[in-house]
């Protein structure tokens, strides 16, 4: 292909391409510190009982008769989709060991963030594993089409006994979640599929309030499936259990409680435990250390936590952004660090014209503005500006601006953004 874009070397001119030869000087299996990997039940920890409780869901599917649905609570990192996805596998495994057809389809919400855009994935996911030649359009239809090609005449469904379908970060679809839920819980009694369906589904917020309503209850268990934070110990044992990721003695004797320590602050995210193992033993190859040392770890976890930082703000609403990217600029241009509400609207309302052509109100961006403090990323509070001045808010940002206004808009609007803002004085 002469026109190729990406040419490809020969094999003879990467003989001698360092590039070639793999450097496993720190890992051996890089896949078990990944957070999307699904280990075997030996290496998961502190689960047991969630583990047996997702069991009595599932279960009865992989016998060939109607599974049961139910909602997964907890917070970040307390493994409600490991176990809900490890369950889900063990569970096809023995269906298929008794000719029992059992799909499955696992929807990251945050990612597919409609009812659209859910169904879809659904769809795609279903026909990958039963029909994968089935024909299913990946663009300009809505949500009832991928409705229609997994339970209509010719379904896909009609060819399984049971279909589980993991809900993750459920909340993300907002309003649809309900109509998601209804569609699936009541498909059967709807008279549009004979496959049973089972809904796990799964939600960071503990005080989720848009469970089912009275619509599909009936089809939920009763009691919700609360995760709770794991503890130190158990971090450092889930560590201990994905050591093997890295060769024979590459990690120095203090690297596993240390990681696990530090996790354990965050309310106990097993997630970040191997983000800073993994960090760690990447640093340690960038440094071409022949061990992975309490310094990478330490190093590793102030990484990760502009990681986590950065993802946040990413994870914010557009108009929550453009405030707090307001108190960016006014912190990198000023001599000071702490910033009024009505200075942070002042800026705001340049930045929201450039980007969305319209604003929010000074009351509601004072709202936006405060919840950036629980997770960390400003801090907010009262003063006093006088006698007779009475008393307002200021805001001070926690994290470096430059890396905060680039997490706060797409690289082409922080530009345009940045000129409009050159030319006015605040």
């Amino acid at each position: 292909m002469p026109n190729d874009p990406i040419p490809t070397p020969s094999i003879e001119d990467l003989q001698d391409d360092p590039m070639a030869t793999e450097d496993t000087s720190i890992f051996l299996r890089r896949e078990l510190l990944r957070p999307q990997h699904v280990p075997q039940k030996d290496r998961i920890v502190g689960r047991d009982g969630e583990i047996t409780t997702v069991e009595t869901l599932l279960k009865h599917a992989a016998f060939g008769d109607p599974p049961e649905s139910g909602f997964l609570f907890g917070k970040t990192g307390t493994g409600k989709s490991l176990v809900a996805k490890h369950v889900t596998g063990r569970a096809r495994g023995i269906a298929h060991m008794h000719d029992i057809t059992l799909a499955a389809a696992y929807v990251d919400c945050d990612q597919y963030n409609t009812e659209t855009r859910a169904a879809r994935r659904m769809a795609f996911e279903v026909r990958d594993a039963i029909d994968p030649d089935s024909y299913i359009p990946k663009e300009g239809v809505g949500a009832s089409r991928y409705y229609d090609a997994l339970w209509d005449r010719d379904g896909l469904l009609n060819d399984a006994d049971s279909l589980v379908v993991i809900l993750d970060e459920i909340d993300k679809l907002g309003s649809d979640a309900a109509e998601i839920l209804s569609k699936l819980s009541r498909s059967e009694e709807a008279g549009k599929t004979g496959c049973y369906i089972s809904v796990v589904a799964i939600s960071n917020k503990t005080d989720y309030t848009d469970a089912p309503d009275e619509r599909v209850a009936s089809s939920f268990q009763n009691d919700p499936i609360v995760f709770p934070p794991y503890d130190a110990t158990q971090l450092e044992a889930i560590l201990e259990r994905r050591s093997d990721a890295f060769r024979d003695g590459v990690l120095e004797e203090g690297v596993l409680p240390l990681a696990s320590a530090l996790a354990a602050r965050d309310h106990g995210d097993a997630r970040r435990a191997l983000d800073i193992l993994r960090t760690a033993g990447k640093l340690a190859e960038r440094d071409g250390s022949e061990t992975v040392t309490e310094d990478h770890v330490r190093t590793a976890d102030e990484y990760s936590d502009i990681n986590r930082s950065i993802q946040v703000i990413r994870n914010g609403t557009p108009h929550s952004r453009y405030a707090l990217f307001a108190l960016a600029y006014l912190t990198k241009s000023k001599l000071t660090d702490s910033f009024s509400t009505g200075e942070i609207y002042d800026v705001y309302r340049v930045v929201a014209t450039e980007v969305a052509a319209e604003s929010l109100s000074h009351q509601r961006i004072l709202d936006l503005l405060k919840k950036w403090s629980l997770p960390e990323i400003t801090e907010s509070r009262h003063t006093g500006a006088g006698r007779g001045e009475g008393s307002y808010r200021v805001h001070r940002l926690l994290h470096d601006p430059d890396i905060v206004m680039s997490a706060c808009l797409e690289s082409d609007e922080l530009q345009t953004v940045l000129e409009s803002l050159s030319k006015r004085s605040f």
